[in-house]
């Protein structure tokens, strides 16, 4: 398959391009930058430029729609209003209406959890997007799956976060890496090809946890930090050393229907990170291969 990955030049379009090429898929990814990788083909350019956009769709099997200005650049105000609307709501709108023109049907869209913070900028943005996901699908047939990851912007991003621990702050709360993103998006993409469902899918996209419903209901019964201690009591110390709270309780998103669908199955949890965090201390492991 040809996919058409908008925003292909980004940490997830990285991780994609790199596995799409290792099984034989050709990513062709359409962004403003030129990629660090050299997996498939690359297409400079905006998805803002309508008449690039639908000359990239030539031939394509499907899309993933990753391209947006994220909750980061909302938070540090690098980007306006007039930023966000112009990439995610009219970018969105762009790329839906030159795939349905080109007769391409089948789309995975990178939507956010950000869609239950509605009043901000970023999350308002994706919630107009889901929008329009859902009216191509109904209007013109798109098969589509909008996927809701948290925020995955790995610890290799050093414009974004910068160590490890950094990282691992954001990430202790309950959050998703970005190589499960991947996966889930992979499984998007196949299902897709090989059995689209009848209707547009919204699915969350959440990391791995070893607390079980219990534990969440009875969050450290036995006193402050007792529920880490049960799982990861080898790392106590190593998590306070880097200032990370064990008493502070994850949240937890419903992967039921993600997981039906897909048949999505996270890896990454909090004793990958304990463990990569003792093996590499505050800088981490090195970035992976791209």
């Amino acid at each position: 398959m040809r996919i058409l990955l908008t925003g292909g030049s980004g940490d997830l379009g990285h991780r994609l391009a790199k596995s799409l090429a290792e099984r034989g898929d050709v990513p062709v990814c359409l962004d403003i930058r030129p990629p660090r990788h050299t997996h498939g083909e690359f297409i400079a350019g905006s998805i803002l430029d309508r008449d690039l956009l639908a000359q990239s769709l030539a031939g394509v099997d499907g899309v993933v729609h990753i391209a947006a200005w994220h909750g980061i650049h909302e938070f540090r105000q690098e980007k306006d209003v007039y930023d966000f609307w112009d990439l995610n709501v009219t970018g969105t709108f762009y790329v839906f209406e030159a795939a349905a023109q080109a007769g391409v049907q089948k789309v995975v869209y990178l939507s956010s959890t950000s869609v239950d913070e509605w009043p901000g900028v970023y999350g308002h943005t994706k919630i107009l997007a889901e929008e329009i996901a859902r009216t191509y699908a109904e209007r013109h047939g798109l098969h589509v799956i909008s996927l809701r990851p948290r925020a995955f912007i790995p610890y290799w991003n050093r414009t974004v976060y910068t160590s490890f621990v950094e990282w691992a702050k954001w990430f202790w709360a309950g959050a998703v890496h970005i190589d499960d993103v991947n996966q889930a998006t992979l499984q998007a993409i196949d299902l897709l090809a090989q059995s689209p469902p009848p209707h547009p899918l919204v699915l969350p996209v959440d990391g791995a946890y070893d607390y079980s419903p219990a534990d969440l209901a009875q969050w450290d019964a036995a006193g402050p930090g007792s529920t880490f201690k049960k799982y990861y009591a080898p790392y106590y110390d190593l998590a306070l050393s880097h200032g990370l709270d064990p008493a502070q309780p994850p949240t937890i998103l419903d992967l039921s229907e993600t997981r039906r669908w897909l048949g999505y199955a996270p890896r990454y949890s909090l004793k990958n990170l304990l463990q990569e965090l003792e093996a590499f201390g505050a800088d981490g492991p090195p970035p992976p291969n791209l």
